[in-house]
């Protein structure tokens, strides 16, 4: 049975865990995190699986870890977080946890396009400094939402926009016999939609996918919604654009680092909306993670 460390458990998943992990699963030593990257190494030391929420794995740091042979990724973003090449050649295994969330992660992208669209994060922050500004907003009914990737998430997006009265379209890296909405070209969505949301998986492919030609298609005033992976935008382009007014609001749940460091353009821009990675974090979704975690932990590379 593999020796299982939870590396970086917070006290908010260590309320939801209690639940899920029972007396008859096998023994999975728990550290509060965040863990800086010196520490790995002595707390990774003699296990040989780690359950892993948002600390980094650099290949000089899995060099390390000679006994570890399993890490289960609590998510599907692995490729922010864990050198997946170097892992493979160190013949350590990667499990990532799919499926989990759909419904609660489309629900917070759809809560970041109404901030976005209406501006509420900036009121909010104004009004609470003593400030008053009224700002005008965007009505959302009737306005062209663009669904970029069609997956679990994506589908619960195309649900969602539905009671909204949004006209949806949608773009997929791969044909779909039934797809819940029509399917058009990226340029097509890219020229057509006020709200883009971006729904893939970060890895070779769409690693800066949303580069600076394709941002620069994007409608004037357009909305950017991410709660994918922000490495799949030119972050360097994308702030140029909002800089300029020419994107009029990016919302993010994601970013580059996490948490962002202070010197992050993102954080000196008006037109932005930020949260801190919580699109998964609903008791809901991380009863169903935590379990498959737990199953993966014990069932071993």
């Amino acid at each position: 049975m593999p020796n299982t460390l939870f590396i970086d458990s917070t006290p908010d998943i260590d309320r939801v865990w209690k639940q899920v992990h029972g007396p008859a699963d096998p023994p999975i030593a728990i550290n509060m995190g965040p863990v800086a990257e010196a520490e790995i190494p002595a707390l990774v030391a003699g296990c040989d699986a780690v359950i892993n929420d948002a600390t980094y794995f650099t290949e000089a740091t899995l060099k390390l870890c000679p006994g570890l042979r399993h890490i289960v990724f609590l998510g599907t973003g692995a490729a922010s977080f864990v050198d997946l090449a170097a892992a493979e050649r160190l013949g350590i295994k990667v499990s990532t946890i799919g499926g989990y969330g759909d419904t609660t992660v489309a629900e917070h992208a759809m809560g970041l396009v109404f901030a976005a669209a209406r501006h509420i994060a900036t009121m909010h922050a104004l009004v609470r400094a003593g400030g008053w500004r009224p700002m005008q907003g965007m009505e959302l009914r009737g306005k062209t939402l663009g669904i970029v990737g069609l997956g679990g998430i994506g589908r619960e997006m195309a649900r969602l926009s539905r009671g909204i009265g949004f006209e949806t379209l949608a773009w997929n890296r791969s044909p779909l016999a039934e797809p819940p909405v029509p399917l058009v070209t990226l340029e097509e969505l890219l020229d057509r939609a006020h709200i883009v949301s971006l729904h893939l998986a970060l890895n070779d492919a769409t690693r800066g996918f949303l580069d600076r030609e394709k941002l620069v298609r994007l409608r004037s005033g357009a909305i950017l919604v991410n709660t994918a992976r922000a490495g799949i935008v030119d972050e360097a382009a994308l702030v140029e654009r909002l800089r300029a007014g020419q994107i009029g609001h990016y919302a993010t749940d994601v970013f580059s680092h996490e948490p962002p460091s202070p010197g992050d353009p993102l954080l000196k821009l008006d037109n932005v909306t930020l949260t801190a990675h919580a699109g998964y974090n609903t008791p809901e979704a991380a009863m169903t993670m935590y379990r498959r975690a737990i199953d993966l932990a014990a069932k071993g590379p």
